[in-house]
């Protein structure tokens, strides 16, 4: 029973980390937009919720102690403005420019979470967070496979209306934009309100995990989300494949396999007094699979390899798009 409980804890982390990846894929995958600062938006959705949910404490601002279905729905409205006031003020910058800026978006609001203890609890974080069926803690088993239910109906749910846009007119003028601007500008598109709709959309659903994050562990502290967070899921995205959801769900569970994994093996093979060589072997692991696959499959898990049209004797190489 231990075992198909942590089974249970384990795959339910790996969907929340699933719906952060498929946030990102409709970002990057789809449109091209370089978001390296994906934490700061996942702490949004978080705190958000979290001040939405929590019973009253007169320590701090918040505790309005709203069902947990308006505090998910509010993390995605907050996520959503959060990244389109982003997306419209930083989508000129292109590549790396675009990069700094939204990393320097989500260390602003790491240290907003660290500094404003009036409002998010500063280091100490934000404890008593409602969990679904709470009654339920005191069986693990049953607690563990009811919120994985939960998690996986909203992601499967977020994975097939993400699907339904990106074969949607709206998702192919986002490719047509990712393949060459100008072509789609000269089409009458206005490249920059379709890649702030998409970020804003991507934005809500990494707000969306990061609030499922924080009810189904209960406590929230801004070293939750600190840069190794964009780390991971960019590696999941990597690993699974670029432009596909499905790679993003399926990269997601491998890569968050071997982090905790590496984690478990390193713990019993590591002294206390050593565990932080411990935790750096784990980065070791993942950057060790990320070569393998790269080397294996350049474009991920479920890239598409470009395809070859053979006209008489010459051959034209034909770029596939990445399944989506």
């Amino acid at each position: 029973m231990d075992l198909v409980g942590y089974g249970a804890f384990f795959l339910t982390t790996a969907l929340i980390f699933s719906l952060i990846t498929l946030g990102l894929n409709l970002q990057w995958g789809l449109t091209g937009l370089f978001n390296v600062g994906l934490a700061g938006f996942v702490a949004i959705g978080a705190y958000t919720s979290a001040l939405l949910t929590t019973p009253d404490d007169p320590a701090r601002l918040g505790g309005l102690g709203l069902p947990i279905v308006v505090g998910c729905l509010g993390a995605m409205v907050v996520g959503g403005l959060a990244a389109a006031l982003t997306g419209f003020a930083t989508l000129r910058l292109r590549s790396d420019y675009l990069a700094i800026t939204t990393f320097g978006v989500a260390v602003v609001v790491q240290l907003v979470a660290l500094n404003a203890q009036t409002l998010t609890g500063g280091p100490f974080g934000i404890g008593f967070i409602p969990r679904p069926f709470g009654g339920l803690a005191e069986t693990p088993l049953l607690f563990n496979l009811t919120n994985l239910a939960i998690v996986l109906a909203v992601t499967l749910a977020a994975y097939l209306a993400l699907e339904h846009l990106a074969h949607s007119p709206w998702g192919r003028v986002l490719k047509a934009l990712r393949e060459d601007e100008r072509a789609a500008v000269s089409l009458g598109k206005s490249a920059r309100f379709y890649r702030v709709q998409a970020f804003a959309v991507g934005g809500a659903i990494m707000a969306l995990a990061g609030a499922l994050q924080a009810h189904f562990i209960g406590f929230i502290a801004p070293d939750n989300y600190l840069s190794i967070l964009t780390f991971q899921v960019w590696v999941m995205l990597i690993v699974g494949g670029s432009g596909s959801n499905a790679g993003a769900v399926a990269g997601s569970v491998l890569v968050w396999a071997i982090w905790a994994g590496s984690g478990a093996l390193t713990s019993v093979l590591f002294a206390p007094e050593q565990q932080a060589r411990a935790a750096s072997l784990q980065i070791v692991a993942i950057g060790v699979m990320l070569c393998v696959i790269l080397l294996v499959r350049p474009n991920g898990l479920f890239g598409q390899r470009p395809r070859q049209v053979r006209f008489g004797k010459k051959a034209k190489v034909i770029a596939g798009e990445s399944g989506s």
